[in-house]
């Protein structure tokens, strides 16, 4: 397994304050409502640098153990460094394990009183979507999944163009990989059927992306991968892209482009 390139870890970084400000605040609460007392044992899915850890363990009850899982030992490395912010250090214990998350045996999650994930289910094929859903609900814990992508991005004020990228970047998210087609945008759907299927209650809630002026170095960062994504998709889109962009990172230096990205969070409790 193959480590990040610096840049993607930078992207994380950039993205983290919005992420923070988007989820769910409302499935916090219910979860919380849950949990045992004494100390949660907590498993993060694709941790990345550890930004779920970092929102919300100062949320959660109690002492915690924290297993912080990703395929990338960068990404790791940088997630074993976390410090919990709100002068909880002492309280939050951080592990980390490499591995491929979508091939997980469900013992390793024996030990969790939660299971969490963010920006996760839109990577996974249907099948990955299938495995994942299975082990974690073998768990017989809550699970926490935030931040999953819908397919719907508003730009204001509207381009004419926007529709086309959009449809070309929804693709993309759907395209086919050697572990075969990506769910992209249809991928928290299905996680919500398989956790009904399996016996959950299953509760979702908007957690989008409200992008402004202040978020300049944002909004051009995720223009740039939305577009490209879309270009890749559709090469005929090329040459229009490229006006096309220009139009819209003059509206970003004016500061006048709002963005809105949406996703859903998704709570999963065992009945």
């Amino acid at each position: 397994m193959g480590e990040t390139a610096p840049a993607f870890a930078d992207w994380l970084a950039l993205r983290e304050p919005a992420d923070a400000a988007a989820r769910s605040e409302e499935l916090v609460a219910e979860l919380v409502a849950t949990l045992p007392g004494g100390r949660l044992v907590v498993h993060d899915l694709g941790c990345g640098t550890g930004s779920m850890a970092r929102w919300l363990a100062p949320r959660l009850p109690g002492p915690q153990r924290w297993v912080l899982h990703d395929r990338d030992g960068a990404l790791l490395r940088l997630a074993a460094a976390s410090r919990v912010v709100d002068g909880r250090e002492a309280r939050v214990a951080i592990e980390t394990r490499r591995g491929d998350i979508t091939r997980l045996e469900p013992d390793v999650l024996a030990d969790a009183n939660l299971v969490t994930a963010s920006a996760l289910l839109d990577t996974f094929t249907a099948d990955e979507v299938a495995r994942f859903v299975a082990t974690c609900a073998a768990a017989g814990c809550p699970v926490l999944v935030a931040l999953s992508v819908t397919g719907r991005v508003e730009l204001t004020p509207s381009d004419p163009f926007d529709t086309r990228v959009a449809d070309a970047f929804n693709a993309h998210q759907r395209r086919t990989t050697p572990a075969g087609a990506l769910l992209g945008p249809a991928a928290v759907d299905a996680a919500v059927a398989a956790f009904a299927a399996a016996g959950a209650a299953v509760t979702t809630r908007p957690s989008a992306w409200q992008l402004g002026a202040a978020d300049a170095a944002l909004v051009t960062a995720w223009f740039g991968g939305w577009v490209g994504a879309a270009v890749e998709q559709r090469p005929d889109l090329a040459a229009a892209a490229e006006a096309y962009a220009a139009r819209r990172q003059a509206d970003v230096a004016a500061g006048r482009l709002a963005v809105t990205v949406h996703h859903l969070d998704l709570l999963a409790l065992p009945r």
